[in-house]
C-alpha cells in the first residue's frame, strides 16, 4: 500500500519544524560568528548546542509513558513543543548582536531542547503509523521535511537577512512554527490496532526495551549507526568554514551551501527513499555510503588546489546529494530494527546513538585545524579516510547484526 499524501504531507511538516533551529546552528550562525572575527576553534564547538539531541534518549520513555488520549498520545506532545519553539524564536528576535551572544546561543540550546523532544514524539508517531513498505517514503518524508526548514533557517532566511534582518529571520521562524501547529492541531492522529487504553507501565515499557537491546548483535547495530557519519561530519564542521577563509562572501555561501546544497541534499533523499524501498537496505546503504567518498575527496580537491565558484557548486551539490541519499536510507534501516510497542523510545535511542556518534566530528575537526594547526586539506583527507573504513562495517553487520526487535501482534 502507498502511503498517503495526506500523511506524507503531516509527516513532512512536522520534521520541517524541527530542522530549522539546526539548520541555523549550523549554518547561518558560524558564518556569522566568523564574519565576526571569532576562531574556528571556538566555532567547532557550536555543535555542542546540539546535545539535547545526542542525549533525548534519556527522556525518550516519558513521551512513551505520558500522553493524553483525548488530544492524542504523540500530539499531546507535539503541539505545546511548537508552541514552545516558536515563543523561544521571538525571544531570540530581540537579543542585540553581537554583544549578548551568550544569551543567544542560550535560546538555541533551548530551541534545539524542544525541537529534540518534539522528535521523539513524531517519530514515534511515524513508527506507530508506517507499514514496512511504507518506511522508505516515510523517512524520506523525515529527511525532506527536516532538510526543507534547515533551508529555510539556514539558507533562505539567511540570504534574505540583509533586507529583514536577524530580528526578522527570528520572526519567520516562529511564524513558520505556529501555521504548522495549527495543521498539527486538526490532524488525526492514528491509534495502533494493538494498542490498549491502558497506559503502559514503567516496568513493561523498561522490560520491552532490555528485551529489544538484548538481542543478537545489539551491539554491533549501534556501532555502525553511530560510525557511519563521522568522517563526513569533521569534513561537514570545516567546509562552510574553509569557503570564508578561502574568500567566499557570505551571501554565496548561504545561496551555494544553505540554499542549493539543501535542495541537492532534499533530491539525494527523494532518490534514497527510492532506493530503500527496491533494494534490501543493506544494499542500499553500501551503494549510498560509496557514492557519498567522491565528493569528500572533491573538497580534500579544493583545498588542495584552490577553489573556483564552479568547484565549489559541483562539490558541494554531490556530497549534498549523497549525503541526503545515505541518510534517508540509514533512518528507513534503523525504523526497520523498531520495536512498536516502545517505538518513541526505541527509535529515539537509535537516532541519539546517531547524533552522539557524530558529534565529536565538529569539535575534532576545529581542533586539529585551530589547535594542531593542520591544514584544511589535511582534515578534509582524515573525513575520506574514516568514510572508507565504514565500508568494511557493512558486511560485518549483514554477518553479524541485529535481528528486527520483536512486534506486537493485533
Amino acid at each position: 500500500m502507498k502511503l498517503s499524501p495526506k500523511k506524507l504531507a503531516l509527516l513532512t511538516s512536522l520534521y520541517f519544524v524541527q530542522g530549522m533551529p539546526y539548520g541555523f546552528q549550523i549554518t547561518a550562525l558560524p558564518v556569522y560568528l566568523r564574519t565576526q572575527g571569532i576562531s574556528v576553534t571556538a566555532l567547532g564547538f557550536l555543535q555542542l548546542l546540539s546535545l539535547p539531541w545526542m542525549f533525548k534518549a534519556l527522556w525518550a520513555p516519558l513521551v512513551d509513558r505520558y500522553g493524553s488520549p483525548r488530544i492524542g498520545r504523540r500530539k499531546s506532545w507535539i503541539l505545546p513543543l511548537q508552541v514552545a519553539l516558536a515563543g523561544t524564536c521571538i525571544a531570540a528576535s530581540t537579543v542585540p548582536l553581537p554583544s549578548a551572544l551568550p544569551v543567544l546561543l542560550g535560546l538555541i540550546f533551548l530551541m534545539n531542547l524542544f525541537a529534540a523532544t518534539q522528535d521523539i514524539a513524531v517519530d514515534g508517531f511515524a513508527a506507530d503509523s508506517l507499514r514496512p513498505e511504507e518506511l522508505g517514503l516515510g523517512n524520506t518524508a523525515q529527511v525532506v521535511g527536516y532538510k526543507l526548514g534547515m533551508i529555510t533557517a539556514g539558507g533562505l532566511l539567511l540570504w534574505a537577512s540583509d533586507s529583514i534582518g536577524w530580528q526578522g529571520l527570528f520572526l519567520c521562524m516562529a511564524a513558520l512554527c505556529l501555521v504548522v501547529s495549527v495543521v498539527t492541531a486538526f490532524a488525526r492522529e492514528p491509534v495502533p490496532q494493538e494498542r490498549s487504553s491502558e497506559r503502559t507501565s514503567w516496568r513493561e515499557l523498561l522490560g520491552h526495551l532490555k528485551e529489544a537491546l538484548l538481542l543478537p548483535g545489539t551491539g554491533w547495530l549501534l556501532f555502525f549507526v553511530a560510525t557511519y557519519k563521522f568522517g563526513e561530519t569533521i569534513s561537514d564542521a570545516l567546509y562552510k568554514l574553509f569557503l570564508v577563509d578561502s574568500g567566499i562572501r557570505p551571501a554565496q555561501i548561504g545561496l551555494w551551501v544553505g540554499t542549493w546544497g539543501t535542495a541537492a541534499s532534499i533530491l539525494g533523499s527523494l532518490t534514497g527513499g527510492l532506493l530503500a524501498t527496491r533494494m534490501p537496505l543493506l544494499g542500499a546503504l553500501a551503494v549510498t555510503a560509496t557514492l557519498r567518498i567522491f565528493p569528500l575527496v572533491g573538497r580534500w580537491w579544493l583545498a588542495k588546489l584552490g577553489v573556483s565558484d564552479e568547484g565549489v557548486i559541483g562539490v558541494t551539490l554531490a556530497e549534498e546529494f549523497f549525503g541526503g541519499s545515505l541518510t534517508t536510507v540509514m533512518f528507513a534501516f534503523m525504523m526497520s530494527r523498531v520495536d512498536r510497542r516502545i517505538s518513541a523510545t526505541h527509535y529515539t535511542l537509535l537516532a541519539s546513538v546517531e547524533v552522539l556518534g557524530k558529534s565529536p566530528g565538529g569539535p575534532l575537526g576545529g581542533m586539529l585545524v585551530g589547535k594542531a594547526h593542520w591544514s584544511y586539506a589535511q582534515a578534509f583527507l582524515l573525513g575520506v579516510a574514516l568514510s572508507v573504513a565504514f565500508l568494511f562495517l557493512i558486511p560485518l553487520l549483514r554477518r553479524r547484526g541485529a535481528s528486527p526487535a520483536p512486534q506486537p501482534t493485533s
